[in-house]
């Protein structure tokens, strides 16, 4: 069996789930999160049925302790570690309130932050920490402030973190996709399927290689920073936008 484990949060559909597979086909151990219950379900039927899927809510740092005692149990160690559980909360400055700041600041950073404190026990020296940011961190969207807000805290912490955890080589990386095709990007509240079918149309026109990413896309470049290939890189960012960003 290979040693190689990893831990995907948010790993029950789009580029989580990917991750996932595109993993598990290269002979790693994988445990993926979900919050909720119809993902999960979904997810056990659908990835292979040696991939373990637990509920686990990313607000909860008790379910966090919960996963990582799963963990420990069913897989021992960890070669890498994808932060990937978020939630879009798309919306204009005079439409936020404190309600939704608070529950994006939950899942994308401090849910984020301590499954990576609570994990890093299980991590081997030379392990993997891949973290999904999304280039409107760094790229303005209209509408994204607190999405890019809660994301960018990340990435403003990657340097640090992958200088204090260079000693035991360690690496952290961020991932960064532009638009792509989830199961996410197409539920926006208050508009039906047509209307979401026309934005992504437009999106992918706009987009330098006329469509949008695939979560397949974004689970290749994880590979890759979870794999040998990337032993010498930490402190970075890959974006995977197919060009989506750079005019000016």
């Amino acid at each position: 069996m290979s040693p190689n484990a990893a831990l995907i949060t948010g790993g029950t559909s789009g580029i989580g789930k990917a991750a996932a597979e595109v993993l598990h086909s290269r002979g790693y151990r994988v445990v993926v999160t979900g919050q909720r219950p119809e993902s999960v379900d979904r997810a056990r039927d659908e990835l292979p049925e040696d991939v373990l899927v637990l509920r686990a809510d990313a607000r909860s740092l008790a379910d966090t302790d919960l996963v990582v005692s799963e963990v420990r149990e069913r897989i021992g160690t960890l070669t890498t570690l994808f932060l990937n559980a978020g939630v879009t909360r798309p919306a204009t400055l005079d439409a936020c309130d404190e309600a939704a700041f608070d529950d994006a600041f939950a899942v994308n950073t401090k849910g984020q932050f301590f499954t990576l404190v609570k994990t890093l026990p299980l991590l081997t020296d030379g392990a993997s920490i891949i973290v999904t940011v999304g280039i409107g961190a760094t790229r303005s969207l209209t509408g994204n402030s607190l999405t890019a807000g809660s994301r960018g805290a990340l990435l403003a912490m990657i340097p640090t973190l992958a200088l204090e955890l260079a000693p035991r080589r360690i690496r952290v990386n961020a991932v960064s996709p532009g638009y792509t095709d989830t199961p996410m990007t197409r539920t926006r509240p208050g508009k039906g399927p047509d209307e979401v079918a026309a934005m992504l149309a437009a999106a992918a026109a706009r987009n330098p290689f006329g469509r949008l990413g695939t979560p397949e896309d974004v689970a290749e470049t994880v590979a890759f920073l979870a794999s040998d290939g990337a032993a010498y890189i930490t402190g970075q960012e890959i974006v995977v936008s197919g060009g989506a960003g750079l005019a000016v």
